[in-house]
């Protein structure tokens, strides 16, 4: 069988829709599938190549709008025909909101090809407000409608998700295909990089981590500001974005790190105390709190989508109140001054993850999808 992927951004660009089309693509090659990745094209990168996995990936000719961050694929590009040449048995459109996601839709539609979505967000695209978010919510809904019309089946990634389908576009979810991780393989990273050593701290200091895209949403700032109220406790940052040239200003105790190898920011969360996530954005399911709770570190984070599932029970993390600088840190001095309870809540989530957040239990849910007749 032929799956085919379409994901407007794909690795080595790094985030959590990427690795999850990733997963899959490779679950599925590994499986005897034949597994193509649609994406976007990027500087240095061939048009079209097969990696070590058997992943084919073929990358579409874009404008780089808002930076990158949002590829409009250009029209009547020659790759569009060669891409449903390969006659793909079955489609896996990621996200709702990109034109890549609308023309995957209406073509595979055409062709009398099943396809599934699987959105990734609670909210509409941070565009800010005044006429340029208006506009970005009116895209939206146009391309959500349009996608709508060609009949496929949703799905969201949690719970969460699935409510924002049917609120903001009337959209009764097919169900869950949550995001998830590979337990193993971030086992296998566990002996990695001593960061208290990197950084210049002495052996036993509190360490809190934070790993994101440095946007006013995800909640670095606060977060710096709120470590900078713990006596003796350093932060360290990975990740990238607008916020870093300010977070750097900083200075001792907060270390901005920027973009790491993924290798080195497993080995953070596997040594740090907690992990934070302040996040006012509108996430589907953040894959950095499915990795946290795999390396057993304990999580201090806003309830945000996916932590009803993940934190069930309510004693498997800390849930801030709200992503003040003082509600911030009063939720990591429950963890840092309570290590035995922060050895439990981690230990629970753990368990949660592995029972059904991992890439083998999901990529199995979407074969099943594949071979439906």
């Amino acid at each position: 069988m032929t799956i085919c992927y379409f994901s407007a951004q794909y690795l080595p660009t790094v985030g959590g829709v990427e690795r999850y089309t990733f997963n899959l693509a490779k679950r599925a090659a590994a499986a005897g599938h034949r597994a193509l990745v649609v994406t976007s094209a990027l500087p240095g990168l061939p048009a079209h190549e097969v990696d070590e996995h058997g992943i084919e990936v073929f990358r579409l000719p874009v404008w780089p709008v808002m930076k990158g961050r949002f590829p409009v694929c250009k029209p009547f590009s020659p790759m569009m025909r060669e891409i449903w040449a390969q006659r793909p048995d079955f489609c896996v459109v990621q996200t709702k909101m990109y034109v890549q996601s609308v023309w995957a839709a209406v073509a595979a539609r055409r062709r009398g090809v099943r396809a599934i979505v699987i959105d990734h967000s609670t909210g509409y695209m941070p565009m800010g407000g005044g006429v340029l978010g208006l506009c970005g919510r009116l895209y939206e809904q146009l391309a959500c409608a349009v996608i709508k019309a060609q009949r496929p089946a949703f799905y969201g990634v949690s719970a969460a998700v699935c409510r924002w389908l049917k609120q903001g576009f009337g959209i009764d979810a097919a169900g869950c295909l949550p995001n998830a991780v590979d337990p193993a393989a971030l086992e296998a990273l566990r002996p990695g990089k001593d960061w208290r050593a990197a950084l210049g701290l002495a052996p036993g200091t509190p360490l809190v981590a934070y790993v994101g895209r440095l946007i006013p949403e995800k909640g670095a700032a606060a977060l710096a500001e709120a470590v900078r109220t713990l006596p003796g406790t350093a932060l360290a940052i990975a990740g990238d974005g607008p916020l870093l040239a300010a977070l750097q200003g900083m200075g001792a105790p907060v270390y901005p790190l920027g973009n790491l190898a993924y290798a080195d920011t497993i080995a953070l969360l596997w040594q740090a105390d907690v992990y934070c996530l302040p996040t006012r954005y509108g996430e589907g399911f953040p894959t950095t709190l499915l990795e946290a709770a795999a390396c057993r570190c304990p999580i201090v984070c806003t309830p945000t989508a996916g932590t009803e599932e993940l934190l069930a029970g309510g004693d498997c993390g800390v849930l801030l109140e709200d992503t003040s600088p003082a509600a911030i840190a009063a939720g990591l001095r429950q963890v840092l001054e309570d290590k035995p309870r922060a050895a439990a809540m981690a230990q629970n989530a753990h368990r949660n993850l592995c029972a059904a957040f991992t890439w083998d239990a999901v990529s199995r849910k979407v074969l099943a999808l594949a071979e439906q007749r």
